[in-house]
């Protein structure tokens, strides 16, 4: 046994030099194959050459290397049906063993040995087909194609170098399968294979389905609108199901996204082969990927087919071409979680009626204490005890509700969660079935301060980690609102530190004024899951030794933290009226600046501060006799 790389012209070379001269080379069996499937546009030259280089280069190494070995009598090549049938997904590895097919045509053109079997799938799933599950089996054999035995496909091996035939196929066809693949999915996968069917016969069903398909929008177009979306749906799932292996469309959830119904980028091409097939449509490639629930897709294919704008399902959601820049913003729908277990707005008026404090100790489930770095008795006791405004529970949730896996939510910063939650019984305070808005141009507008949930992330449970990036990402926090709740218009999370939330009000305000929006979600959120804030203000000296903020008092002697998640539903006020939505209150003019080169990065300047207010008064159309209240942050 050598062990050597044989795609290495010079590797291979000093492994044949191995061989002794009274044991001369007499066979060659090449076996070598490796796998990196995807759709044409993601096979890139890295990806091709992965899998030509052990098929294609290694076996012209070996064709080179070896054609003067008198010796040799047999010259066997293992190639695949994926160069003769075509496969999905696999242009690359088709090209693999197309060279391998031509270069057993070659060497026997120059009198050299030479075969190449190219095999269907195997039985056994080791090497090349261990990856493959259940559902990727059962693709294959939709499409007419049968595993082998070992014991025959060895006996078929014998069979093949005894032929002295160049080229052979060694696999297993189901005929059936293939005509009826024929007939629910245009040219099939198999196209080569097309012409065991009896031409008059193909032709025949054809011009039926050819009918068949012309009929269905004829027909579509005579029944209710509910009885059509019905037919529609019913169309759907039903293919969605056997192209996912289900036993019963029944279990096909239709407002699941595709993505998570099982779907990859192969599984898309066969459901659009047979929508295409059945409805007599071109459709993209990419069907299930825009239109990425079979509701959705539902709604498009009605469109498709009937011949309405392709908009016309939220014609009626539409937003104004034009708005009144003077028409006030009304606040009609509200959420929150605060500190002192405030779950409501009721819940917070009365914590404020009642004059309670909510500053207390780090909450159990934090387990900050796990994450100090050792210190010792003398630190330990000149350390300040943490005390802060903290939401109680912040780590509860429910993924399946919002339709998120276990693994997803563990690795969603606690903040995802919390917006989520209150975003949904902010619409609930409305009187809105959030389920009603998907696909209307509403807005979600987030102030995001604290990104520290990542650092807890260092070991992921296994399955988990390709949903870091997207848990922790403060963009992601209104992208994922909108997602959730089919949301199409702006989605944005601010981050300006303490203002956040209420320039995140700012943005959406400005964004309804100018119609980019029909209503919006305005809010913001902050949970501390480290104790870094705590530390970093210790280290400077800028905590309040018992976590309490005296915001422009005597007394002020540092900052305290505290948390929350606060959800403000936002529509024009003439909208609001005109819909009889409740409005609780109105949002008439704000103003955002910044001090520029002042008196230092994050030093407050008064003149900055004070043409704030002018501005936002002024767009409010108030002066300062009309204010009533006013609410700061300071230290």
């Amino acid at each position: 046994l050598v062990a050597c790389d044989a795609a290495d012209r010079d590797a291979l070379a000093a492994a044949l030099a191995t061989v002794p001269a009274e044991h001369p080379l007499t066979g060659i069996v090449h076996t070598a194959g490796v796998l990196d499937d995807g759709v044409i546009p993601e096979l890139d030259a890295a990806r091709i050459d992965t899998v030509l280089r052990p098929k294609a280069d290694a076996a012209w190494n070996l064709h080179e290397l070896t054609r003067h070995h008198h010796e040799l009598a047999e010259f066997v090549m293992f190639s695949s049906t994926a160069g003769i049938f075509g496969g999905p997904g696999q242009g690359n590895y088709a090209a693999a063993n197309v060279f391998l097919d031509v270069l057993a045509q070659h060497r026997q053109a120059q009198g050299l040995p030479a075969t190449a079997v190219a095999w269907g799938m195997w039985e056994e799933r080791s090497g090349m087909t261990a990856h493959l599950g259940d559902a990727e089996i059962a693709r294959m054999t939709r499409a007419g194609m049968q595993s082998l035995p070992s014991t025959l496909g060895l006996a078929l091996l014998d069979a093949a170098t005894a032929t002295g035939q160049a080229l052979l196929v060694g696999t297993r066809l189901d005929l059936a399968a293939i005509r009826k693949q024929a007939d629910t999915e245009g040219t099939g996968v198999l196209p080569l294979l097309q012409g065991l069917v009896k031409a008059p016969a193909r032709k025949a069903r054809g011009a039926a389905k050819a009918v068949e398909a012309s009929s269905f929008a004829q027909q579509l177009a005579a029944l209710p609108a509910e009885q059509a979306e019905r037919a529609l749906l019913d169309l759907v799932r039903t293919h969605v199901a056997a192209v996912l292996g289900h036993a019963s469309a029944d279990t096909i959830e239709t407002g699941k996204a595709f993505r998570e119904l099982g779907f990859d980028s192969l599984t898309a091409v066969e459901i659009r082969n047979r929508l295409n097939t059945a409805t007599g449509l071109r459709l993209p490639s990419t069907l299930v990927f825009d239109y990425p629930t079979p509701e959705v897709l539902v709604d498009h294919l009605r469109s498709e087919l009937l011949g309405l704008d392709a908009d016309a399902a939220t014609a009626g959601a539409s937003v104004a071409a034009t708005a009144d820049a003077d028409d006030p913003i009304a606040i009609i729908g509200m959420s929150c979680r605060f500190p002192g277990g405030v779950r409501s707005p009721q819940d917070l008026w009365q914590l404020l009626a009642e004059g309670r404090d909510a500053i207390g100790g780090v909450p159990l489930d934090r387990q900050w204490d796990l994450m100090a770095p050792p210190v010792s008795d003398d630190e330990r006791a000149a350390a300040p005890v943490l005390q802060g405004g903290f939401v109680q529970d912040a780590g509860d949730f429910d993924p399946a509700f919002f339709g998120i896996s276990p693994r997803e939510a563990i690795a969603m910063d606690p903040q995802q969660r919390l917006l989520l939650e209150t975003s949904w019984e902010t619409f609930e305070n409305a009187g809105i079935n959030p389920r009603s808005l998907k696909g209307t141009p509403a807005g979600v507008f987030v102030g995001v301060n604290t990104q520290d949930y990542v650092t807890l992330l260092a070991k992921v449970p296994a399955g988990g980690e390709g949903y870091v990036a997207s848990g922790t990402s403060g963009s992601v926090a209104s992208g994922r609102i909108s997602y959730t709740f089919g949301l199409e218009g702006p989605a944005v999370t601010v981050d300006t530190a303490c203002s956040s939330s209420l320039v995140a009000l700012h943005l959406a305000a400005h964004a309804l004024r100018n119609g980019e929006c029909t209503m919006a979600l305005a809010g913001g959120v902050n949970i501390m899951a480290t104790p870094g804030t705590f530390a970093d203000f210790d280290k400077q000296q800028g905590l309040a030794p018992d976590g309490r903020c005296k915001a422009f008092a005597d007394a002020a002697d540092g900052t305290g933290w505290g948390e929350g998640a606060g959800v403000l539903l936002l529509e024009r006020l003439s909208e609001a009226r005109r819909l009889g939505h409740e409005v609780l209150a109105v949002v008439r003019g704000s103003a955002v600046n910044q001090d520029g080169a002042s008196n230092g990065l994050t030093a407050p300047n008064g003149p900055s501060q004070q043409r704030v207010i002018r501005q936002a008064l002024a767009n409010a159309g108030l002066t300062t006799a009309d204010v009533d209240v006013v609410e700061a942050h300071g230290t």
